[in-house]
């Protein structure tokens, strides 16, 4: 990467990234509302999105900065494990077909907004709330955080922080200030415009990733010989890597038999976590119709076509023997490298736009968790509307700047940590979500007791592992290696049985219709 500033690449990525801050603040008068002083209006779009805006939306936030950087990291480190990716999100579409539409009739007919209220509309818990409301915001943190890991990457390629370093500031401090000056804008168009924001943006954001993605996976092969090319200097580079670690490296171009189990457990578990986030639920209680979330079910698999692209950028990173002191650098270090400055400049604005819209969705998202299930339920039951979206306007920019606190002041590696707990985290609220959909058996001792146990179960073995998401159970003389999240929601849900049973039965809630 250089240490130079490109004033041509530079030039276009400014270009992009104020056309976006302008759409975010115009967004406010897209579809204009009677007022935005509502938490449905603001908070969810006043839930009339359709289907392309649904599809870019939910697409816009599902496939983050984070993902455009980290996927093709990961291959990059390791290999084929890094395409998990791949599977889970085409074993989540047929669960968004049977089960999101389901959910956002509930929320429609109830005027629920979060997840929060799903569950206490139907096991009038606030314990129960409080815990699913608590647990999405606390999942959601690092991962905002970890959008500014994908902006902060191709900020460092632009070398932005030469910009600042003639005022005096430290080098690292000078490279910090672009990153707070991209989220203090974020922070004032959502507060200005609320979901309609993101929304709008994701058409422009989507567009332009896929334009790089495609562009990239056109011209890099062809500058490297083609795939044939591509596949042998990966897999070459990968065995090198292994060598070099004494075989202690699980890294490969295809997997080894021993990790297809963890391999399909964590594709497994990560699609059932997927929709559990408050941001993806947001993007699914926006929809106008069940009929629009089972087209976007339909539709969205697309987005699985352009992540099985983007993962390949990893192997195009080893065939061309680039050398990256981060490996979240290798994304941006390999558009320099096959690009004109132009083009480079254009990719560098997409991965920046792609943290902007997820971030704003999350944040948003987070926001009405706190809103709904925190203030309404324990300080002021009686808020009004305007009052409800005051608050979640406000909580939105905190979140946003508890989210850059985090990453400044942390080391990338904390936050990289926490995301592989925020995930099994997010797990745990599966079967208070999602059971009550379909039967009225269990109820809310049971699945808070289960709650627990699987959060408390799912955070000791992810810290007794490293911070690894994958957990080996020893079975006498076998081994077998799963997923975390996975093994702490078998561990919820078995104890949510245990106590159901054991529980006097008290009022039953009926599944929905």
């Amino acid at each position: 990467m250089t240490n130079s500033i490109d004033p041509v690449a530079l030039g276009v990525f400014v270009f992009f990234f104020v056309l976006v801050t302008v759409m975010g603040f115009v967004a406010a008068k897209w579809r204009k509302p009677d007022t935005l002083a509502h938490i449905d209006e603001w908070g969810l779009g006043g839930r009339q999105f359709g289907t392309w805006i649904t599809w870019f939306l939910v697409g816009g936030d599902f496939y983050t900065a984070y993902t455009v950087i980290a996927v093709p990291a990961v291959v990059y480190s390791i290999g084929a494990y890094g395409f998990f990716a791949l599977p889970y999100t085409i074993i989540v579409y047929p669960f968004v077909f049977a089960v999101m539409p389901l959910i956002w009739k509930v929320a429609k007919d109830n005027n629920y907004v979060t997840a929060g209220d799903v569950v206490y509309g139907r096991y009038g818990s606030r314990s129960l709330e409080a815990a699913i409301a608590a647990t999405g915001v606390i999942a959601t943190m690092p991962y905002i955080a970890l959008q500014l890991v994908g902006m902060a990457a191709v900020l460092k390629a632009l070398n932005l922080a030469g910009l600042f370093t003639g005022f005096g500031l430290s080098e690292t401090v000078a490279g910090e200030v672009p990153l707070v000056i991209a989220f203090l804008i974020l922070a004032l168009y959502t507060y200005s415009s609320g979901l309609r924001a993101p929304a709008l943006i994701a058409f422009v954001k989507d567009i332009m990733i896929y334009i790089a993605v495609l562009a990239a996976v056109i011209i890099v092969p062809a500058k490297l010989g083609g795939y044939g090319a591509v596949f042998h200097a990966a897999g070459e580079a990968l065995d090198g890597k292994v060598a070099a670690s004494g075989g202690k490296l699980a890294a490969g171009l295809v997997l080894k038999p021993g990790q297809v189990l963890p391999y399909a457990t964590l594709a497994l578990g990560s699609a059932l976590a997927a929709f559990m986030y408050p941001h993806t639920l947001t993007g699914i209680f926006a929809s106008n119709s069940a009929t629009t979330i089972r087209k976007n079910a339909v539709l969205l698999p697309a987005y699985t076509l352009l992540l099985g692209l983007l993962a390949l950028l990893g192997y195009m990173g080893l065939a061309a023997h680039l050398k990256v002191a981060d490996k979240n650098d290798v994304v941006p270090a390999l558009f320099q490298a096959m690009f004109p400055s132009w083009f480079a400049g254009f990719a560098f604005a997409a991965v920046a736009i792609g943290a902007l819209v997820p971030a704003a969705v999350m944040s948003i998202g987070a926001a009405n968790l706190f809103t709904r299930n925190f203030w309404k339920a324990y300080v002021n039951p009686e808020v009004t509307p305007a009052g409800e979206a005051n608050v979640a306007k406000i909580t939105s920019i905190g979140v946003k700047l508890g989210a850059l606190v985090f990453i400044v002041a942390l080391p990338t590696q904390f936050a990289l940590d926490l995301q592989l707990l925020g995930g099994m985290w997010i797990l745990q609220t599966f079967p208070a979500v999602v059971f009550g959909l379909f039967t009225g058996w269990f109820r809310a001792p049971a699945l808070l007791v289960g709650w627990a146990v699987g959060f408390i179960t799912g955070t000791s073995l992810i810290y007794a592992d490293g911070m690894k998401p994958l957990h080996t159970i020893v079975l006498g003389d076998s081994k077998v290696t799963l997923y975390t999240g996975l093994i702490a929601l078998a561990v919820n849900v078995a104890v949510a049985l245990v106590v159901n049973i054991a529980v006097p039965v008290g009022s039953r809630v009926q599944p929905a219709q």
